[in-house]
């Protein structure tokens, strides 16, 4: 009996996934026959380096404390394991965020920061193109933040790392603490950060997640932490707001 060939169709495909895997992960995946190992590497560089090129525009700091080496390696790991939902380059550094996430483990070699440094310089360019913009129809900018309910800028992220991110580098030393972090967008277009405390971080949490007044919020934090005065909590909470305005973090209260 006679074999049937493979159709063309068919042959081209595995030649494919043979050619594409090489180029994830040439140490595993072996080199498809018929093509050149010096033709090979070309398009091996050729991806590694674009992939890289917009990574590194969005992680610098993180490319720096990890060397060559171990960047190198993340990359790779990057290449070799994840599948990405999206065809667009911009988005590769959201890709390598969920990597990291979901599919990486970090050895020793790797310090514990990894993720928490990647994330926050990773925001910055989340918010950078975000096209959320303030509806100005039902803000007041000179309400009162304290009895009416005030507005977030929309384009913000309330952080919460273990590590001081936005402190890390070459010839800094390094440990443990917890992190409150507030990230937007100014009436400028440019990405403002701000180290916060857990009270200023609670007190966002609910004026995002809830329709409350200034006072409101300011009551549950009060009540929460179980404050001897609580009227004290809620004048302090008033100059954080007022900061807040005056920073462009909140833009006013609702009209």
């Amino acid at each position: 009996m006679l074999l049937q060939a493979m159709p063309a169709s068919l042959e081209f495909q595995r030649f494919q996934y043979a050619f594409t895997a090489h180029i994830r992960d040439p140490r595993v995946n072996p080199r498809p026959h018929g093509i050149e190992a010096r033709r090979m590497r070309v398009y091996n560089g050729l991806v590694y380096n674009n992939v890289e090129s917009f990574l590194l525009i969005c992680f610098p700091v993180l490319r720096k404390m990890l060397g060559t080496r171990r960047w190198t390696r993340l990359v790779r790991a990057f290449l070799a394991r994840h599948r990405s939902h999206s065809p667009f380059f911009r988005q590769i550094p959201d890709e390598f965020i969920q990597f990291l996430q979901t599919e990486w483990t970090a050895s020793a070699q790797y310090p514990g920061y990894v993720l928490e440094l990647a994330h926050y310089e990773w925001i910055e360019l989340v918010l950078s193109v975000s096209t959320r913009i303030p509806d100005w129809d039902r803000i007041d900018p000179e309400g009162d933040l304290l009895e009416q309910r005030p507005v977030l800028n929309p384009v913000f992220a309330s952080l919460h790392y273990h590590w001081p991110v936005q402190r890390i580098g070459p010839r800094a030393r390094i440990t443990p603490i917890e992190t409150y972090l507030l990230v937007f967008r100014d009436a400028g277009d440019q990405v403002q950060f701000m180290e916060i405390n857990a009270f200023t971080a609670r007190l966002l949490n609910l004026l995002e997640a809830a329709e409350l007044t200034g006072r409101g919020a300011l009551e549950i934090v009060a009540t929460e932490s179980r404050h001897p005065m609580p009227e004290a909590v809620i004048q302090g909470g008033l100059t954080v707001m007022q900061e807040l305005h005056a920073r462009g973090a909140l833009l006013g209260v609702l009209g």
